[in-house]
């Protein structure tokens, strides 16, 4: 096992993650630590930094170094952004980091932080064209990608906290200043005519795309906590926005959603956002809550792992990664996959969905024995609730726990476990057929495999007068499974209005 640990000094905060990465190629988070430095805050007019910020950035840098140590960290990557960047003695900052911790700190241009910042969303996010802001206290990186493949970037030195101090929007928004700091910000956009793309959805990466989106799921009451991949129509991003304009700092310290170290910022920040839809035309934001510090794992990662820097699929290699980290034999999950993926193919007509729901199946397939590490008897609704908070990438909100709701009912339908608020205020009555329908088709094929042999090396599901039919080729006769499958008779009536039967085709 090999432990990395990924240290970010940007303008507003300081973050150290490590990650856990095993001798299989499975990965996973295993501790976070967030300090507040505000160094934009903490440079004087001769764009130095002061002596405040080089105290509060070594005591951090000091309790890193400490949880480094404790954790045992092989591998320690450190970067310092725009604060450091800009600051005339960043690099005596970084030579002092290294002379008191032992940790090397790398500046780096915001070009490659942008990119950086891209490699974290593109592997997360399933997107295929857009732009990307990455909105830290002292500068905004822009990336424009197209086919998941980056053509423009740039990093410009607008940013929360710089920004709020501008413009003195600590408190409220004075009298004209919206317009000020709209012309302001507008003036840096407009140099960069490839941000004009008419209608490309904006991805926000930082913590006031992550605010935002807490504020608008705790006003709908929103049943998730989970921030990445959230959507926010242009509609409803001004609405929301309006009525921050209008609040005092007492006031939004008390907005649910909004914590009291990003209340003084979250104005500036916001209208940074503001300006971006008004000059890309963009018609949603989805806020990413993966950026700077996954690029940097990934392109750490994917290097030593050969493997693409962008994921062709990124639902697959996450599946892949939670199936490695929780199951020491994949080659039975793998084999029901496959098994329930040859009927979805195979009965089109009898189950009547959409090819989009295929990958539901997939996933809800893949995983649904995880549970088995907690507890076997009841492993099925223990995968349903380990599938619905896993870092599943590629999947919508509701996406996700249907999936985790398929694996749930995969050992016959459960309406108990799904009754609380989460499932009922995601899902619709509509979703419940597709889970049903697609449960069933887990079930059958986890009773094809049920004895775990491989016995029922393929099989050949096809239609005729007599109803479903399921031809299995086997080197034996499955007995188990033969008994197991005819457990699901009366459900597969049911669901679908046909019978099934089962032919044998011995070798």
């Amino acid at each position: 096992m090999q432990r990395i640990a990924i240290i970010d000094i940007g303008s507003n905060s300081a973050r150290l993650v490590i990650s856990h990465i095993y001798k299989n190629g499975a990965y996973n988070m295993v501790y976070n630590q967030k300090e507040a430095l505000r160094l934009s805050q903490k440079v004087d007019g001769k764009n130095m930094l002061t002596e405040a910020a080089f105290r509060s950035t070594l005591e951090t840098m000091k309790s890193f170094a400490y949880m480094c140590k404790i954790y045992r960290a092989d591998k320690t990557i450190a970067v310092a952004t725009a604060a450091i960047r800009n600051a005339y003695n960043g690099v005596d900052l970084v030579s002092k980091v290294m002379e008191e911790t032992g940790i090397q700190l790398h500046i780096i241009s915001g070009n490659t932080e942008a990119y950086i910042s891209y490699l974290g969303v593109i592997n997360t996010l399933d997107v295929k064209d857009g732009i990307i802001f990455d909105l830290g206290g002292g500068s905004t990186e822009l990336i424009l990608f197209q086919n998941r493949q980056i053509v423009e970037s740039v990093s410009l030195p607008l940013g929360a906290v710089n920004t709020t101090g501008m413009f003195n929007t600590r408190n409220e928004m004075p009298p004209n200043v919206f317009s000020d700091i709209n012309f302001f910000i507008k003036s840096h956009l407009e140099r960069y005519p490839w941000l004009k793309q008419q209608g490309l959805p904006l991805i926000g990466v930082g913590g006031t795309a992550r605010t935002f989106a807490k504020i608008v799921q705790r006003s709908k009451k929103y049943p998730a906590t989970k921030i990445h991949n959230y959507a926010i129509s242009a509609q409803i991003f001004r609405s929301y926005f309006n009525k921050l304009r209008d609040t005092n700092l007492e006031q939004r310290k008390k907005i649910s959603g909004l914590s009291s170290e990003r209340s003084d910022i979250i104005l500036a920040g916001c209208s940074i956002i503001s300006c971006l839809f008004d000059i890309t035309a963009g018609k949603k934001l989805i806020v990413s809550g993966c950026g700077l510090r996954e690029g940097l794992f990934f392109d750490y990662y994917c290097k030593a792992h050969n493997q693409p820097l962008v994921a062709d699929n990124i639902l697959k290699r996450s599946c892949e990664n939670i199936l490695k980290l929780y199951t020491a034999d994949t080659s039975h999950s793998k084999h029901i996959t496959a098994l329930a993926l040859n009927m979805f193919d195979s009965w089109p007509k009898l189950h009547g969905l959409p090819k989009s729901n295929r990958k539901l199946l997939e996933t809800a397939a893949l995983l649904h024995d995880i549970g088995i590490t907690i507890n076997f008897y009841s492993h099925a609704r223990h995968s349903a609730y380990m599938i619905q908070n896993a870092q599943l990438f590629g999947l919508t909100h509701r996406e996700q726990i249907m999936a985790a709701a398929i694996a749930g009912w995969h050992n016959g339908v459960s309406k108990n476990y799904f009754r609380d608020r989460f499932y009922k205020e995601l899902l619709d009555d509509e979703d419940w057929v597709i889970v049903n329908k697609l449960a069933l088709l887990l079930a059958l094929a986890e009773s094809l495999d049920y004895s775990q042999t491989n016995q029922v090396s393929k099989i050949h599901p096809y239609l005729d007068k007599r109803g479903a039919i399921i031809k299995i080729f086997a080197n034996d006769i499955p007995s188990i499974e033969m008994h197991q499958i005819e457990g699901h008779n009366s459900w597969f009536k049911k669901i679908f209005g046909a019978e099934l039967n089962v032919e044998l085709a011995t070798k």
